[in-house]
Formats: C-alpha cells, structure tokens, sequence
C-alpha cells in the first residue's frame, strides 16, 4: 500500500523503523512478564512446601521461608513492571500504527472527530469539513485531553491574530522534529483523555475557602501532640489514663466543632484527585522539554508557579490525598483518631488549594495549547513540503502556489495556483458537473483555515491576509425546521453578508449560488449578493454550471474574471483534469452523465 505522496516517505521510514522496534519491544517484556509469572508460581509452590516442612512436619527451620518470602516480593514487582513496560510500548505500536493510516490515506474515521464542536450555524466549518468523520480534526487531532481538543478546534473554527499565528508557526517548527515527545504524549495511555475534566479540576480550584483560618489548624497540632503526650503519660508514668482520655474529649469537641467542613475538604478532593494525578504525568513530561521559540517558552514558564515546577505542585497534593486515605485502613484507624488524620491532612490539602488552586487553570491552558501546537508538528513532519503561509496586515488577499485539498490522497490532490487580491477579488467558476468546483472551494477555505491558525498549508506558497471565511456549499434543507435548501442557502447568505459589515474582511465561498429558483431570479439576485460583497471589500470564488450567471464577471469587470474546468471523453468514459483555465467553459457534461447511468435521454 502506497503512502500519500512522496513528502511522507522520511517520515514513513522512520515510523517503520520505530514501529518494527516497538513491536519488539512488547513482545520481549511479554515473555519476560509470562517467565516472571512462571517463576513466581514456582517460588510460591516452594514456599508453601517449605511451610509444611517447617509447621507441619517440623522438619525445618521457620527461616527456610525469608528466602522465598522475599524472592516472592521481587518477583511480584517485577512482573507487574515488565507489564507496565508491555503496555507502554503497545501504546507506542498504537502510535505509530495510526500515523501509518495518515500516511496511507487510512484514516478517516478511526481517530478523535470532534463531534461535540459541530455547530449548524457556523459560517464554514461543516461546508469545509473541519468536524466529524473524515474531517479536518479529525486527521489533526492527537490531543490525550480535552483542554488539547478544545483549544484545537478553537484554532480551526476561528482566526488568531497575525502576530499570534508568527508565534504559533515558529513553536510548529520547533516542536516538529520531536517525535519522542509525541510519541511519549501517546504513551500515557487513553484513561488521560477519559479522566481529565477541566472544569471540574478548575471549579475546585477556584471554589471559596472552606477552612480559611490558620488558627484552627494550630488547635490540630497542638491538641494531636497532646494526646501522644497523654498516651507516653499513661505508658511511662504513674499519672494513668486521665491526661490522655481528656485530650481525646478535646478533640472530640474540636472534631465536632468543624467536622462538617472537614467532611466538605475531603469530599471536594475527591472528584479531582485522579484528574490531578493524570495532569502532573502530562505536565512532568512538558517540563523536560527546552524551548527556543518565545510562546513554547511562555509555555514553559506557565508551568511554574514561585520557581516550583507544576507536576511537583500535583506531586505533593498526591501526596497529602495518599495520606488522607491510609485512613482507611481499619488497623490504623484508631491511631489516625488520636492524631486527628484527617483534620490535619484537610487543613493541608486546603492550605495547597488556596495557594495553587488559582493555577490549575493556566496549567490546563497550557497543556492545550502544547497538544495543539504538537498536532500541528505532527501534520507538518508528515507533510514536509507543506508550505507556512506569509501572512499579511490590511487588504485582503489570497495568493497561492501549487495549492491543495489536505484531506485527499496525494495521488488524487491537483494543485493549482489562484489569485483572489486587488482588482480583481472575485473569480466566477464555471465547469460542468464533478469537474472540480465545489473541491476547489473547499480547497481555498481548509487552507486558509489551516494559516489562520498557525499550521501549515497544503501548497508550495502562500500569502493570506486575516479574514473572516463565509461558505455556502454544503446546505441541506430541513424537514424539523420546515426549511427548503434554497431558504437555507438565502439565510447563509444574509449570515455571510451581515459578517462583512464586521471587523475583518471576508473570503466568500459560494457553491452554485440560488440554484434553488428559476434562472431570471438568480441572476439578478446573485449579482446583488456578489456586487454588495465585494463593495464592502470582500475576496471570494462563485461557482456555478449555468453559464448565464459567467456573465456576473461581465457585470462586475474589472473586479471579477471567468475561470473554468474542463472535462473531456476518454473511451468513452468523461475524464477531468482539475485544472482552472481561464475563461467561460464551452460545454456540459450533464448529457453524457445521464447516458451513462442507463437513462434514455
């Protein structure tokens, strides 16, 4: 099976060369693992043999069974490491065996679609298929948690700003040769994508103070020292239990006084405590990363807070919420009832939430925004020859080299060149029937949602201005809403309209404009819809096969050209080119279509 295109192959070596090491790597801590099994087995077999000799038939000594207690114990250990191991590196395998589907035009419809972003009044995203299966998300997305797919789509479903997409571009070209980075993100295994909730982590980090005060705390400590006092009272002296049973009735009152708000710290902790857990794996691997490009290290020093790196902030909460649950444990219950355990571990915690909780947000930000730059690094390494677009302030503009659609195969993309800028913003394409119109269309507005994020584009070169994208192509009439597809198409058109009267000029993308009436109406309306778009200074593409709306180029000269494609018979069989020519195209291929169905026409 042959990769997308030639700009792959680099990367399809070196994912065939880690794959093949992977692969190995699993199959050898899975063997260690089952001989790790067997042993143990044999050891335990052993060692109940030995305890027979030892307590049944007394033929031995009790210490014959250190050496296999303790043999036992590493062997215990060991297995479940070799697991572990096993499992990492079939993480890995998973990896890689998905970046092949990408190079291999595989894909669609076996990663992360993004379906919860969809939006029906969008001005592009479903006509340029940014959301859901096959999709531009979801050949993109590698993202472990929400807070990486929320900030991608972001990126696609709305520009950045110039001086925001230069950063972005030059953190994509740093973190693009960091595949062990990715590939370490991936090995984190899927429970980081299904536990992490962001905004819960956050609404417990921001939540009000529950245990405010520090003098509370203080009356912990001192009444817990107290009773360990009265307890070596009562052990080493001949004063007996009295001290030591009054310091239990004072913690007993103290108990009862703020129990309610210990019971809310501790339930509170409970909801993040594994979202916590999952971030700091995330965060300890970021912060190995060095960093020259200025928002990677931003970046970086927002995961910081006083000098402290954030997984170790995580780290010592783990801690303190590891220690809090050893009171479960029904032999040290009651020395965690005269220590007061658990009032001391929720003043700890709380004291850890009012100092870091604020940040648990920008931690989550930033861990977002590294999983979206890495998928841009990631679709870059893959596609090498994608160019960055040069991005330009004021009038709008689109000017691209050798430009393609992203999402097809490397053996059936066409490029071509196209200029939409100055006097002449407009472009009337007219072509017959799957001659490549419509592709076209969607091929101008992926690409400029792709440099308006920061990512590169599907094309030799590139220069885009910021706009604000509106597409009519892919409408659908609604039998729920007692819409036809023309009132569809009129609503998205009065939508895109309105969106030039705002602050960024727009890039208009019109697939078959009102070929939902009779042609009279049409052209007078489409002339109308057109003229006002570029007299309030928009750039866009019309496509049509009615060769009477060609002559809006006529109406509006010297603002908008005719191009066309073209199709021709080979054997008997409409081939295409996918070439824009210029001028009106000559002929229809509607006829030939039918014929070739089985209709008598």
């Amino acid at each position: 099976m042959g990769i997308a295109s030639d700009s792959g192959r680099g990367a399809h070596a070196e994912y065939t060369r880690r794959l093949g090491a992977r692969r190995e790597t699993a199959a050898v801590r899975s063997r260690h693992a089952a001989i790790a099994a067997n042993l143990r087995l044999l050891v335990f077999t052993t060692g109940v043999v030995l305890a027979w000799l030892a307590f049944g038939s007394r033929v031995l000594a009790a210490g014959w069974l250190v050496p296999p207690t303790l043999l036992f114990v590493v062997l215990l250990f060991a297995h479940d490491r070799l697991l572990a191991e096993r499992d990492r590196a079939l993480r890995s395998v998973a990896f890689y065996e998905r970046a092949f589907t990408r190079l291999e035009s595989r894909w669609a419809g076996g990663g992360t679609q993004g379906e919860r972003f969809r939006d029906p009044h969008h001005p592009y995203a479903d006509d340029l298929d940014l959301v859901g299966e096959g999709s531009l998300f979801e050949l993109l997305c590698a993202a472990r948690t929400q807070a990486g797919e929320d900030t991608l789509a972001g990126w696609l479903l709305g520009p950045a700003t110039p001086e925001e997409i230069r950063r972005r571009q030059e953190a994509v070209r740093e973190l693009t040769p960091r595949l062990d980075l990715r590939e370490d993100l991936a090995r984190l295994g899927d429970e980081v994508r299904a536990g992490l909730h962001p905004e819960a982590v956050c609404a417990w980090g921001t939540a009000p103070a529950v245990i405010a005060a520090k003098a509370p705390a203080a009356i912990a400590a001192g009444l817990a020292a107290l009773a360990i006092a009265g307890l070596v009272c009562w052990l080493a002296t001949p004063l007996g239990p009295l001290p030591f049973l009054l310091a239990l009735l004072l913690e007993a009152v103290f108990w009862n006084v703020y129990r309610r708000r210990f019971q809310a710290v501790v339930r509170a902790v409970e909801l993040p405590s594994r979202d916590l857990g999952l971030l700091a794996h995330l965060l300890e691997r970021l912060e190995q990363e060095a960093h020259q490009a200025s928002r990677l290290v931003e970046l970086r020093g927002v995961l910081e807070t006083g000098g402290t790196p954030a997984s170790a902030c995580i780290a010592r909460l783990r801690r303190l919420i590891d220690l809090l649950d050893a009171r479960r444990n029904q032999l040290f219950l009651p020395v965690a009832a005269v220590l007061l355990w658990t009032p001391q571990l929720a003043f700890a915690i709380e004291h850890w939430r009012l100092r870091f909780g604020p940040d648990l947000g920008r931690w989550i930000d930033a861990v977002g925004e590294f999983e979206a730059l890495c998928a841009f690094a990631g679709f870059r390494y893959e596609h090498p020859d994608y160019a960055f677009p040069e991005i330009f302030e004021g009038a709008p503009r689109f000017e691209g080299v050798a430009i393609g659609h992203p999402l097809l195969p490397g053996d059936r993309c066409v490029r071509n060149d196209l200029t939409l800028r100055g006097e002449n913003p407009v472009q009337i394409v007219s072509g017959s029937n799957m001659s490549g119109k419509s592709t076209l269309l969607r091929t101008v507005g992926i690409n400029t949602v792709l440099g308006l994020a920061g990512a590169p584009v599907c094309a030799k070169e590139l220069r885009l201005s910021r706009v604000a994208i509106g597409a009519s192509i892919r409408l659908q009439d609604s039998l729920l809403g007692g819409n036809s597809r023309f009132y569809a198409e009129i609503l998205r058109l009065r939508q895109i309209t309105e969106l030039a009267q705002g602050e960024l000029p727009v890039l208009f993308l019109l697939d078959e404009i009102l070929n939902g009436t009779n042609s009279h109406d049409r052209e007078i309306g489409a002339e109308a819809v057109v003229r006002n778009l570029v007299t309030s200074g928009a750039i866009g593409l019309v496509t049509t096969h009615d060769l009477a709306l060609t002559r809006l180029a006529d109406s509006l000269a010297p603002r908008a050209a005719n191009v066309h494609f073209q199709d021709h018979l080979e054997d008997g069989v409409i081939a295409f080119d996918y070439r824009i020519h210029p001028g009106v195209v000559t002929k229809s291929n509607a006829l030939e279509l039918m014929r070739a169905v089985g209709l008598d026409v």
